[in-house]
C-alpha cells in the first residue's frame, strides 16, 4: 500500500485517527510522508477499493460503568429516573419542532427562489419566441442555475465538506458506531440548509429530502447536549445525556424527524430509523421517536398554513405533498400483480445501472476532482448542461397540450404551440422536481405522449447520474422517484395501447406511482419503510400492498447485480462499517486470528510518565487500555480487571488526579462525572496538556474511574460470535483473553469489518491511515 498517499473523505481533511489495528500478517500499514505529498500535489489520487480506513474512530455505545458511574446511578431516586424520562420526551419534542422549522424555511426559501427564477426565464422565453434570438434565453437560463449552485458549491467545498451529498451514508455510518468527523455539527447544519436550498433552486437533478434526514440527526445532537462547542455556549442543561450512548438515541429521532417533515410520514420516519440506521432499539425508544416525528410534521404544516394564509388548515403533507390518489386509481386487479413485478425488475435493473454507472464516476472524482476549485467548476458545469438539455428538449418537443381552465400548470411554456396550449414537455423540465412528480402522479391520461416520457426517463437518468456526489448538498430521493414516475407512466400508457378494449384499469397515473417506488427502491434498496413513507405521502393505504411488492421485487433484482447506492459510498469512503451479520463464510475464523495484538496494557496503578509517553505515541494511538494485574513477571501478560478508554485518561491528566507514590491515596475525589461530560464530545488532544517532569514520576490510581466489567471472549470464539457481541452490543473494544483471564489480544471495529464476501469468497481488506 506504500503507493496510497492520500485519499478524499467525506469531510475532506485527514482528522480523528481511529484505533490502529496491524494486519493480520503482521505486515505495515500504507505510510506517506505528509511533507512529500504537499510537494508534489498529485493531479491524480491512487483509488484501492480494498482498503479500510484507519482514520476513522468509534463511539462509545457501551456506557463505562465505573465506580462514578455507579454511585451516581445509585444515589437516584426513583423520581429522578422518571424526571429523567420527562426530559427525553421534551428533548424529542424540541428536536421534533426544530427540525419541522428548517424544513418550513427550506420549503419556502426553495418556493421563492425557483419562482423568481423560472418567472424571469419564461418571460424570457416568450419575448423572444416572437422576435427571435431564444439563444439568449438559454444562456440566462444557463447563467441562473449555474449561479445559484456556484454559491452553494462553495459553501460546501470550502466552508464544510462534510455537508456534500444527501448525508444520509454519513448518519447510518454513525448511528453504525462509526464517528465521522464534523458530521453532527452546527457549521455542518447551517452549510447543509443554505447548500440544499441553491442546489434545488440552482435546478440540478436533485431532491431536499435527504439533507431534511442529515439536518433533523444535527439538531438532535446539539438539542440533546443543551449547549454549542462551536459558539461555546452552554445552557447547562441535559447534562446527563452528554454520552455517545445517549445522543446515538437522539439522533435516530432526529434523522426519523427529518424524514417526517420531508415526506409527511411519521410512522415512516420512525420505520426508516430502524430500518436505515439504528443499532440499538427498543419499545420507548420507538415511542419517543414517533413523537419527534409527529411534532416535525405538525410544525411544518402549521407554519406553512400561515405562510399559504391559511392558517388551521393542516392537510399539506410534507414537503413533497404528493397528493391523495382518489376516485377509479384506487383500486387494483389481481391479475395485475405480474405487471407489479414486472414493475419491480425493471426498476431493480435500472436502479443497478444508477449505482453501477455512479460508482465509476464517484471513483473518477476520488482520483482527479478533488480540489475545491475543481469541485465547484464541476457542480456550475453539470448545472449548466442541465439547463441546456432542458432548453433543447423542450425546444425540440412538439407535444402540445391544452391549458386547462384551471391552470394546474405552475410555468406553462406555450413556445410555439397553438394559442390555449403548452408544451408538455416543459411541464416535466421547467419546475421543480417535487412539481414534476406531482403532475406525473395526478395529471389525467393525455398529458404526456410517449415520445415525450422516453426521451425525459432517458436524459434526466443520466443528469442524475452525474449529479449525485457533486460537492453539493443534495439528495437522490426526488430524481429517483421522477426518473421512476417517467417511465412507470410510460408503461401505464403502453398498457393502455395494448388493453384498448378495457384501458380504465391501466391508468398511467397509477403505474406513475409504482414506478417511482421501483426506481426509488432498486437505488437505495429500501422496502418497509419506503413502503410506508409513500403510502403515508399519498395518503392512500390501497397501494400499500403492491408498493410493496414492487420495493421486495426491486431489492432482490437489484442485489443480484450490485449493491445500494448508500452501500456503495460508504464503502466508497473505507470506512469500517459493520452489517447486522458476520460474512457467511466466516465460522473458520477465531478470535485469535482476528484480534490486534501485542496489547498496550496499563496496571491498576500506573506511573504518569508511562501514561503520557503511551497516549503520546503518534505510531498507535489507541483508543482503549485493559487494565490488568501482574501475579508474575512483567514478559507474561497480566490478568484483566478492567478497561479504562484514552478520553478517560485524558481527562484525568488534564485535572491532575495522580499523587506521588503508589501508596498514597487521594484522600478527596477530585473529580465526577460531570467534568467528564463537560469534556465530551470534543476531548482536548494530549499535546495539549503539560505534565512537568517531576509529574510524570507520580502515580495514577485507575481503578474508581475504569470499567471493571469489560466485555471478554475467550481466544477460540468463533469470529460470527464476536461479531454478534460486537454489534449487539455497540462495543467499541472486546478483550481477548485465554484459559486464566489474561490478556492476550483486543477485538475492535476494524478487526470485524475487513472481512467481507468478496468474489472469490471471504476476503480480508487491507488497513491503511488514509
Amino acid at each position: 500500500m506504500a503507493n496510497i498517499t492520500k485519499k478524499v473523505s467525506w469531510s475532506g481533511r485527514g482528522e480523528d485517527r481511529g484505533e490502529r489495528t496491524p494486519l493480520l500478517n503482521g505486515a505495515e500499514d500504507g505510510k506517506y510522508n505528509r511533507q512529500d505529498f504537499v510537494r508534489s500535489r498529485p493531479k491524480e489520487i491512487p483509488h484501492n477499493e480494498k482498503l479500510l480506513s484507519l482514520k476513522y474512530e468509534s463511539l462509545d455505545y457501551d456506557n463505562s460503568e465505573n465506580q462514578l458511574f455507579l454511585e451516581e446511578e445509585r444515589r437516584m431516586s426513583h423520581m429522578g429516573f422518571r424526571c429523567l424520562e420527562i426530559r427525553r420526551w421534551v428533548i424529542c419534542g424540541l428536536i421534533g419542532f426544530f427540525t419541522g422549522l428548517i424544513a418550513c424555511m427550506i420549503d419556502i426559501a426553495v418556493e421563492k427562489l425557483a419562482g423568481i427564477k423560472y418567472s424571469v426565464v419564461k418571460k424570457n422565453i416568450e419575448k423572444f419566441t416572437e422576435h427571435g434570438g431564444l439563444s439568449i434565453s438559454l444562456i440566462l437560463w444557463a447563467v441562473l442555475n449555474s449561479a445559484f449552485v456556484m454559491v452553494g458549491a462553495i459553501a460546501v467545498a470550502f466552508i464544510e465538506p462534510i455537508a456534500a451529498g444527501s448525508g444520509i451514508p454519513q448518519i447510518k455510518c454513525y448511528l453504525n458506531g462509526v464517528k465521522i468527523p464534523r458530521v453532527v455539527r452546527l457549521k455542518t447544519l447551517v452549510v447543509k440548509v443554505f447548500g440544499v436550498i441553491c442546489s434545488v433552486a440552482g435546478g440540478l437533478a436533485v431532491g431536499k429530502e435527504g439533507p431534511m434526514i442529515h439536518s433533523g440527526a444535527v439538531v438532535a445532537a446539539g438539542v440533546s447536549q443543551g449547549r454549542s462547542t462551536s459558539l461555546k455556549k452552554d445552557l447547562k442543561m441535559f447534562e446527563y445525556f452528554r454520552r455517545d450512548t445517549e445522543k446515538r438515541d437522539f439522533v435516530s429521532a432526529g434523522a426519523a424527524a427529518g424524514v417526517s417533515a420531508a415526506f409527511g410520514a411519521p410512522v415512516g420516519g420512525v420505520l426508516f430509523s430502524l430500518e436505515e440506521g439504528a443499532s440499538f432499539w427498543n419499545q420507548m425508544l420507538t415511542w419517543r421517536i414517533f413523537f419527534a416525528s409527529m411534532v416535525s410534521s405538525f410544525t411544518l404544516n402549521f407554519f406553512l398554513s400561515i405562510y399559504h394564509g391559511k392558517p388551521g388548515e393542516l392537510s399539506s403533507p410534507g414537503l413533497i405533498n404528493f397528493g391523495r390518489f382518489d376516485g377509479d386509481t384506487v383500486q387494483y386487479n389481481i391479475y395485475e400483480i405480474p405487471l407489479f413485478i414486472i414493475i419491480g425488475a425493471l426498476g431493480g435493473m435500472l436502479g443497478a445501472l444508477f449505482n453501477l454507472l455512479n460508482n465509476w464516476l464517484t471513483i473518477f472524482r476520488i482520483r482527479y476532482i478533488h480540489r475545491p476549485c475543481l469541485q465547484v467548476m464541476e457542480a456550475m458545469l453539470v448545472a449548466a448542461v442541465t439547463a441546456t438539455v432542458s432548453f433543447a428538449m423542450i425546444y425540440f418537443s412538439n407535444d402540445c397540450q391544452p391549458l386547462g381552465p384551471d391552470h394546474s400548470e405552475e410555468y406553462p411554456l406555450q413556445l410555439f404551440c397553438a394559442d390555449g396550449e403548452y408544451n408538455s414537455m416543459a411541464t416535466a423540465f421547467f419546475n421543480t422536481p417535487e412539481r414534476s412528480v406531482r403532475s406525473l402522479f395526478h395529471n389525467p391520461p393525455g398529458t404526456y405522449n410517449p415520445v415525450t416520457l422516453g426521451v425525459f426517463t432517458l436524459a434526466y437518468f443520466f443528469l442524475a447520474v452525474w449529479t449525485y456526489g457533486l460537492t453539493v448538498s443534495a439528495g437522490v430521493f426526488i430524481p429517483s422517484l421522477l426518473i421512476g414516475a417517467a417511465w412507470g407512466r410510460l408503461f401505464g400508457i403502453l398498457l393502455s395501447v395494448i388493453a384498448s378494449s378495457q384501458p380504465s384499469w391501466a391508468d398511467p397515473g397509477k403505474y406513475a406511482l409504482m414506478g417511482a417506488a421501483a426506481q426509488l427502491g432498486g437505488i437505495v434498496r429500501m422496502t418497509l419503510s419506503l413502503t410506508v413513507i409513500l403510502v403515508e405521502a399519498t395518503g392512500n393505504v390501497t397501494y400499500g400492498f403492491p408498493i410493496m411488492l414492487v420495493l421486495m421485487t426491486a431489492k432482490i433484482v437489484g442485489d443480484y447485480f450490485v449493491e445500494g447506492l448508500y452501500d456503495i459510498h460508504i464503502k466508497l469512503q473505507s470506512v469500517p462499517f459493520l452489517h447486522w451479520e458476520a460474512p457467511a463464510t466466516s465460522h473458520w475464523l477465531t478470535a485469535r486470528e482476528v484480534m490486534s495484538s501485542p496489547v498496550t496494557c496499563f496496571n491498576r496503578v500506573e506511573k504518569v510518565g508511562t501514561i503520557v509517553d503511551v497516549l503520546s505515541n503518534t505510531s498507535t494511538n489507541h483508543n482503549g487500555f485493559p487494565v490488568v494485574t501482574h501475579t508474575t513477571g512483567h514478559d507474561e501478560p497480566g490478568k484483566i480487571c478492567g478497561l479504562i478508554l484514552r478520553s478517560q485518561l485524558i481527562v484525568l491528566l488534564k485535572h491532575k488526579v495522580f499523587v506521588e507514590r503508589a501508596s498514597s491515596r487521594l484522600i478527596q475525589r477530585k473529580l465526577q462525572l460531570k467534568d467528564f461530560r463537560d469534556a465530551y464530545p470534543r476531548f482536548p488532544p494530549i499535546q495539549s496538556i503539560h505534565v512537568s517532569q517531576d509529574e510524570r514520576e507520580c502515580m495514577m490510581d485507575l481503578t474508581e474511574f475504569m470499567n471493571p466489567t469489560p466485555y471478554t471472549v475467550p481466544q477460540e470464539t468463533s469470529l460470527p460470535r464476536v461479531f454478534k457481541l460486537f454489534r449487539a452490543l455497540g462495543l467499541r473494544h472486546l478483550v481477548v483473553v485465554d484459559d486464566e483471564n489474561r490478556v492476550v489480544g483486543l477485538v475492535t471495529r476494524k478487526d470485524l469489518a475487513r472481512y467481507h464476501i468478496g468474489k472469490d469468497g471471504l476476503e480480508e481488506l487491507h488497513l491503511a491511515q488514509t
